[in-house]
């Protein structure tokens, strides 16, 4: 396991470079729960694409999604934004219970649909319940994403470390990013570090500054730090 602290740093969150454009997207594939959301150009592509879901209260346009999105647009890769289905479904609140497997259903749905468009490697990951959906789907099919993006993933309710959301961590195969704040309820640095040894994939935490589980909800210089991990994971050769 690598480990980083990312000090926050006052740069441009979409690198200073040219983010291509940004469209409301949907597609209906055969089978499965229909794919919506938004959909990141590059002004010149790499090939590579990143899907992003939200967090349990969230939607496609988070702050902290959007600020990442021109970011990695920027450096050339092709994202979409999702909406899960459960936020599809209905406009706020949590997911309730029992959508789960509906959600990481999506998350395939959204894959496929992006590999329709991009042909190189497509990541998947996300913020918080966003993310963990993804290791989840990422855990039952190794094959669907060449890597993991996992943004404040939510290693345990607030204050009950005894309940740990980490069961089918030894069964990821690909290699992880976790971006952690080190103010964040949902799992501490340390407890973080332990948990990540469960994986035989390849993992990289960085841990950010100064930062909630929010990561700076797309403001300021956490989540400039945010982008700049992310870019930095995704930069390197499978």
């Amino acid at each position: 396991m690598r480990c980083i602290v990312q000090q926050p740093a006052r740069v441009p969150a979409d690198g200073g470079g040219v983010t291509g454009s940004a469209e409301p997207y949907e597609a209906a594939p055969a089978g499965g729960p229909a794919v919506r959301g938004v959909l990141h150009r590059p002004a010149g592509p790499t090939g590579d694409t990143v899907v992003l879901a939200h967090g349990a209260g969230g939607n496609c346009g988070a702050p902290l999604l959007v600020a990442l999105a021109s970011a990695l647009a920027a450096g050339g890769l092709t994202v979409l934004r999702c909406d899960l289905p459960f936020r599809q479904a209905r406009p706020s609140g949590p997911p309730p219970p029992g959508v789960a497997p509906r959600d990481r259903e999506g998350l395939r749905s959204a894959v496929l649909a992006v590999r329709q468009l991009v042909p190189g490697r497509t990541f998947l990951g996300g913020h918080s319940y966003g993310g963990r959906q993804a290791s989840l789907l990422a855990a039952d099919d190794p094959e669907l994403a060449a890597g993991l993006v996992l943004l404040a993933y939510p290693l345990h309710p607030p204050r009950r470390p005894e309940a740990p959301r980490t069961a089918h961590f030894p069964r990821l195969q690909v290699p992880a990013l976790f971006v952690h704040g080190v103010r964040d309820p949902f799992g501490s640095l340390a407890e973080l570090r332990l948990a990540l040894a469960l994986i035989p994939a390849p993992t990289t935490l960085v841990a950010v500054a100064g930062a909630a589980h929010d990561l700076g909800g797309g403001r300021g210089a956490a989540a400039d730090a945010v982008s700049r991990a992310v870019v930095a994971f995704l930069g390197r050769p499978a």
